[in-house]
């Protein structure tokens, strides 16, 4: 069953953006959504939507950058790359996802006995 990224925890996009760059080096706004979806087993459905509003978000934070280049299919698009300050923003966040599913991880954990 695949999901919309909006069912998924506010914030996480930006994580997996980030860190999909980040892994991957310069990519276009198509690539990053596919790859995204790949790495979620099909679990996560990105339309342009969804992920275009969020590299814009991103550039204007200045976590990416953008620079016009060619496809592999001979089409002019713009890639998106991680910027040192977006670097710096992933190794908060993957810390902060790190926090706060340590702490859900906790509840989901609970039995009936331990309450």
């Amino acid at each position: 069953m695949s999901r919309e990224i909006a069912d998924v925890w506010h914030g996480t996009l930006d994580l997996m953006i980030l860190k999909t760059l980040d892994a991957m080096g310069p990519l276009h706004g198509y690539l990053v959504a596919r790859r995204i979806e790949q790495i979620s087993e099909g679990q996560l459905s990105i339309n342009q939507g969804t992920i275009y509003p969020a590299l814009l978000k991103l550039r204007h934070h200045g976590w990416i950058a953008t620079k016009w280049g060619v496809s592999a299919t001979g089409r002019r698009v713009k890639f998106y790359s991680i910027t040192p300050k977006g670097q710096r923003q992933l190794h908060e966040a993957e810390g902060d996802w790190q926090r706060a599913t340590g702490i859900i991880s906790k509840f989901v954990a609970l039995s009936k006995a331990s309450s």
